[in-house]
C-alpha cells in the first residue's frame, strides 16, 4: 500500500503557488466537479516516501521531479548532470520547492507530470463527458 490515499472521486495536486504554472494549475482543478486536495509545495512539506511514491507512479527517477535548470537548483547544485543519492533529491525538493519540475496530478490511481495548466483540462473533459452522458439518460 502506498502513502499516498487514492481515490477516484477525488484529484490531488502537488503544486508550487509560487510560480505561474503552479498558480493556473491550481485554478484548473478548483473548477473540478470533484473533491480537490491541492498541495502546495512551497508551504507544506512532502515527506520522502511521497516523494518517492511519486517518481514510481510517473516512471520517472527523483532527480526526474527537479527542474535542474532552475535557480535554486543550480546554485546549491553548480555540476553538470548532478550526481546526488535519493536522499539528496529528496532534500532538494523539500528545501527548494521552487525546483519542483511542474505541478504533479493524482487523478484516481493515475498521476501525471502537468508541464502546461491546460493539459488539466483534457482530464477533466472526460469527467465532464462523462457527466454530460449521465444527465442525458
Amino acid at each position: 500500500m502506498g502513502t499516498i490515499a487514492t481515490d477516484n472521486e477525488k484529484v490531488i495536486l502537488y503544486y508550487n503557488s509560487e510560480n505561474t504554472i503552479g498558480k493556473q494549475a491550481y485554478a484548473y482543478v478548483s473548477t473540478s466537479n470533484r473533491d480537490v486536495l491541492a498541495i502546495d509545495t512551497s508551504k507544506t512539506k512532502v515527506t520522502g516516501m511521497q516523494w518517492l511514491e511519486i517518481a514510481s507512479r510517473l516512471k520517472t527517477s527523483l532527480s526526474g521531479l527537479v527542474n535542474q535548470e532552475h535557480p535554486d537548483f543550480q546554485n546549491n547544485y553548480k555540476t553538470e548532470n548532478a550526481s546526488l543519492s535519493e536522499e539528496d533529491w529528496i532534500k532538494v525538493l523539500q528545501n527548494h520547492p521552487n525546483s519542483l519540475r511542474c505541478p504533479i496530478l493524482v487523478d484516481g490511481k493515475n498521476f501525471h507530470f502537468i508541464e502546461t495548466p491546460s493539459e488539466i483540462s483534457k482530464y477533466f473533459d472526460k469527467e465532464n463527458e462523462c457527466n454530460d452522458t449521465r444527465s442525458k439518460k
